[in-house]
């Protein structure tokens, strides 16, 4: 399959010191026109360490820190206007501002808890956040929190997250794979395992049904030839696919072995997905950027190359009507 990226141009993408700046995503107002039925929203991009990540000196980083620049671990929201009710995905390190920004969503919202959180699996950027609903903090009240098995006994076999089970300021929520839990008539989530780095739990992706589009969410996974689903097919049964891109290509890490951490690289899920219409490659969204990735700096080349493929880039903010 031809190559879509030119190893020239692509080790300027990567390399550059120079990041076109972008301001954070206002918090919305009751002047924004937001869907009146059921929506995800972004709430982060980057990978589990947010960007610029702590002790990072380098270019990919340097200009960040004095401008103030900062995403977040990735995670979405689910608002349903209908029910006033919202739910996370992903209890991240940022979930205090990640909350807040959810909340603007809604009218009534309270701004205190979500009334649900559905977790992938048990690396740092995606389950720490709970530890802001124990007593230190918000001290909150049986917050349903969805997990797998093995996510749910290493929260409830690991301090300090057996605390909060303890303390019942989380209630856990039992799933299992390819099981639909309904949140309410219009909204179904269902779990489905992927391969990943499992240390501590099993890794799962999920599949939205909002009244009348749904959503994949994939932030985590190994290659997707080590995935038993076909990616392709996946998307044309959906109407969103946010997928997994950590890295945008090898050589990004240099003096480290990348297969250590086997994400697919953004070239390679472009060239995968290269014969798809046009129709169905506008559905992949890009999340979940390594703080190396030119994409978590909104490098401007590196955006309109993936728009010039026709896929798309997730920002914090962006808005996908189910």
């Amino acid at each position: 399959m031809r190559s879509l990226i030119a190893w020239v141009g692509l080790g300027w993408l990567l390399f550059s010191c120079t990041p076109t700046p972008i301001e954070p995503e206002p918090a919305p107002t009751k002047e924004v026109e937001l869907p009146t039925t059921p929506y995800l929203v972004v709430l982060g991009v980057a990978q589990d360490a947010g960007y610029p990540q702590a002790g990072c000196a380098k270019a990919c980083c340097a200009e960040a820190w004095p401008n103030g620049r900062h995403e977040g671990p990735v995670s979405l929201g689910l608002v349903d206007p209908a029910s006033e009710s919202k739910y996370l995905f992903e209890a991240t390190p940022d979930l205090p501002q990640q909350l807040e920004r959810l909340n603007g969503y809604l009218d009534s919202g309270d701004g205190h808890t979500p009334d649900g959180v559905f977790l992938t699996h048990a690396h740092i950027g995606h389950y720490t956040g709970l530890m802001y609903f124990g007593r230190e903090v918000q001290g909150a009240q049986q917050i349903p929190v969805y997990a797998m098995p093995k996510m749910t006994e290493f929260l409830t076999q690991n301090g300090p997250w057996s605390q909060l089970v303890a303390l019942e300021n989380i209630a856990l929520r039992g799933l299992q794979g390819d099981s639909t839990q309904r949140l309410w008539e219009s909204l179904a989530v269902t779990p489905f395992a992927v391969p990943h780095r499992d240390e501590f739990s099993e890794t799962v992706g999920y599949e939205i049904q909002g009244p009348e589009k749904s959503a994949l969410f994939i932030p985590d996974i190994d290659k997707w030839n080590r995935w038993n689903r076909d990616l392709a097919a996946e998307i044309k049964a959906v109407d969103y696919a946010l997928v997994d891109a950590t890295f945008f290509a090898n050589g990004e890490l240099p003096g480290r072995d990348m297969t250590e951490i086997p994400h697919p690289f953004v070239e390679e899920t472009m060239n995968l997905l290269a014969e798809l219409p046009a129709s169905e490659k506008s559905k992949v969204i890009f999340i979940h950027f390594n703080h190396t990735n030119p994409l978590a700096r909104g490098d401007s080349a590196a955006v309109a190359l993936v728009q010039e493929n026709g896929f798309r880039v997730a920002e914090t903010g962006m808005v996908l009507p189910l």
